[in-house]
């Protein structure tokens, strides 16, 4: 496949510039046949912006931009039928993205075995994960330091079976024909691993019982 180039944004340096180019080309290739090129440039691009306002290390900006690019085009090709293997999708959303939502994806992804997927965003993302939050879910083998605070998009909401809502409010976009829950939790911002735990536990509980009802078997 011929490699692709995006439009250039004001201000990359050249390291940033190539690094769009390559994140352009290998989602040209994931998705060739699917989407055309004007369109992943065009979710590439958006990513980025999204991120640039926020990120304190601009080197990760590509990455992340093809990390949400990526995700994005696989909501899309959902909502147009381009894609179904038949395994449910569950979005979790909080207000930052940076706790509560991320240990619920962190507990999803590993009980579910890959037979479900999960997504996580934030109606007002931060710049990183709570790291009381990261520390509590290594206690329990599972690493969420590699995850970032992201926001949701109309397709991934509408690609999404369920929507767990923890916190969002009226933020939350409402899609006719899906499901929607509210999880009540404490909201860990500011507080230590200790008053992290419980809620830490409460939310694998609510994920278990997601599963069960989703009729994916627990892995661990």
């Amino acid at each position: 496949m011929t490699e692709t180039a995006p439009v250039p944004h004001r201000n990359l340096s050249i390291d940033q510039q190539l690094a769009l180019r390559t994140a352009a080309t290998h989602l040209s290739r994931q998705f060739d046949g699917t989407f055309g090129q004007e369109t992943i440039e065009r979710f590439l691009n958006s990513s980025y912006d999204q991120f640039a306002g926020r990120s304190t290390i601009p080197n990760f900006l590509p990455l992340l931009a093809e990390r949400f690019a990526r995700q994005c085009l696989h909501a899309l090709a959902k909502v147009e039928g381009h894609h179904t293997d038949g395994k449910s999708i569950v979005l979790f959303l909080c207000v930052h993205n940076a706790g509560r939502s991320q240990m619920a994806m962190g507990f999803f992804q590993h009980l579910a075995g890959g037979g479900a997927v999960a997504w996580s965003g934030g109606s007002e993302p931060g710049n990183g994960v709570n790291p009381a939050a990261i520390a509590a879910m290594s206690e329990r083998g599972i690493d969420i330091s590699r995850e970032f605070t992201k926001p949701w998009t109309d397709e991934i909401v509408r690609a999404a079976d369920v929507v767990v809502s923890m916190g969002c409010g009226d933020a939350c976009q409402v899609f006719p024909s899906k499901r929607y829950l509210e999880w009540t939790l404490d909201d860990p911002a500011g507080r230590a691993v200790d008053d992290v735990r419980p809620i830490r536990d409460d939310i694998e509980r609510r994920v278990r019982g997601l599963l069960d009802e989703l009729g994916v078997p627990a892995q661990h």
